[in-house]
């Protein structure tokens, strides 16, 4: 087999990408919304500090147990449908359901009960998406073994998903807008119901029509209760050690965790940023600049860095890609310092589109370099693991997630920013947020570039790699 065969495999249709894109929409859609609701907890329903960062980290860390052992379970299964369909399916009906009676607050039931209702309910939340979500992930890294067609799926995906973070900025309007709804509280009970069942809806999609072959006939490890937890030391030891074994793989999660998480470190300064170095710490005179700051980015990620992005790596190669949009996403950082000019806020529209290529690409060509690695991890193994592949580097996402939360309280502190206090007594704490706000996450980028300097899985090499399995599997056939 030549590496010119590998080229021309299989091209995926156009219907299909759409089909996986729109379980992303979902995939996004539903913990952008989340974080908008959760203000509610705080705002209207009392909910002290310890509260709201219990509901805030516990997923975090019930994701990081049941994440690895789905991709277990998903890798696994026999079934006629195939290895991911049937839960990506399930997982979207639970999180539709779980979604909308999460929701169902009412300011009048006590502290506590409101407390563990919410509690338990977004556990039931979590469980659904994770049900859903590492073999989604899984279904799109096995869609196709062709190098490029890999981030043409991932592109398509994120240009849908990327929808998720137009609208929800949104909700910020609509929750509080008197017009719409009396209170937040009254606001997230019913618009819960209108997000719920569209992303729900949205969630199944892929399973219903991206094509699966049975999976009844293969030599996969049993299922099961008991033999689930007799792997469980396999999956979170064994299966980890290999993964991060291959270095590729190691600078992928490690890229990623400083990217995403620096980026997310600062997300939440967003709105302090905006209303106290733009508009004097006047929420009501920011207008709707801290939903457009969102809402702007989210379109400069969908028409320009996502299409951008997958033009450079089919000319260039990922890594090159990966470089480039890095080192723009740094201009648009340094722009940021000098465009948040008082009473000017128009200004730091010019920085958005280059700050926007930091994290607008991060996930279309990190997805597709993942999957170029699990033919890595194929080849050293034997083993087609998506799944614990998909949930490892997910993992190493969500654990960063979580301390980028913890993080932004601590810059928080370290310049002694308090919003209870007129800007004018504490301008250099403003001008610390804001320089946080600019220089942080470039230092993260930064540090990213430099781990995937000498990143080596080249189209030539994926190819090669490709060649060897097939070749494999030819023989294994004749064998047969």
């Amino acid at each position: 087999m030549s590496t010119t065969r590998v080229k021309s495999l299989y091209k995926v249709p156009l219907g299909q990408k759409v089909a996986f894109g729109v379980g992303m929409l979902a995939n996004q859609m539903f913990p952008a919304i989340l974080v908008i609701f959760m203000v509610v907890l705080v705002e209207d329903l009392d909910f002290p500090g310890w509260m709201w960062a219990l509901i805030f980290f516990f997923p975090r860390i019930f994701d990081a147990i049941t994440d690895p052992i789905m991709g277990y379970i998903s890798d696994n299964t026999k079934s006629k449908w195939g290895r991911r369909r049937q839960y990506v399916l399930i997982g979207g009906i639970i999180m539709g359901i779980a979604y909308i009676f999460m929701w169902q607050l009412f300011k009048e039931n006590t502290l506590q009960y409101n407390f563990w209702y919410f509690f338990l309910w977004s556990v039931i939340f979590y469980i659904g998406l994770t049900i859903f979500s590492v073999p989604y992930v899984a279904m799109g890294y096995e869609m196709s073994d062709n190098f490029h067609e890999r981030t043409n799926i991932m592109a398509v995906a994120q240009w849908i998903g990327q929808w998720a973070w137009v609208i929800a900025p949104l909700f910020w309007i609509i929750m509080y807008d008197p017009e719409w709804f009396p209170s937040a509280e009254v606001a997230v009970r019913q618009l819960a119901v209108w997000v719920a069942i569209p992303c729900a809806v949205c969630a199944m999609i892929p399973a219903i029509f991206i094509k699966s072959k049975s999976t009844l006939d293969e030599d996969y490890e049993p299922l099961g209760f008991v033999n689930v937890v007799r792997s469980l030391k396999k999956i979170f030891y064994t299966t980890f050690k290999e993964a991060f074994k291959i270095k590729e793989f190691r600078k992928l999660c490690a890229a990623t965790f400083f990217v995403f998480n620096a980026f997310n470190t600062v997300a939440t300064l967003t709105f302090f940023v905006i209303v106290y170095k733009l508009f004097n710490g006047d929420a009501a005179a920011s207008g709707i600049w801290v939903s457009l700051f969102g809402c702007l980015g989210a379109l400069a990620t969908t028409f320009i860095v996502i299409p951008v992005v997958t033009w450079m790596s089919k000319v260039m190669g990922k890594k090159k890609a990966f470089m480039l949009s890095q080192g723009i996403s740094v201009i648009g950082y340094i722009l940021l310092w000098f465009l948040f000019v008082p009473g000017k806020p128009w200004l730091y529209i010019i920085a958005l589109p280059f700050f926007s290529f930091g994290i607008g690409s991060l996930f279309t060509i990190m997805m597709s370099m993942t999957a170029d690695v699990i033919d890595i991890d194929e080849l050293n193994s034997g083993l087609r693991r998506e799944g614990i592949f998909g949930a490892i580097y997910w993992w190493m996402v969500k654990v960063g997630f979580a301390i980028a939360g913890g993080l932004s309280g601590v810059i928080i502190a370290i310049v002694g920013f308090n919003p209870d206090i007129a800007t004018i007594n504490q301008q250099s704490a403003v001008d610390g947020l804001h320089a946080f706000f600019c220089f942080f996450p470039m230092a993260g980028t930064l540090i990213a570039m430099y781990i995937m300097r000498n990143y080596d899985v080249t189209e030539e090499r994926a190819n090669k790699i490709r060649v060897e399995l097939n070749e494999r599997k030819e023989n294994s056939n004749l064998k047969k």
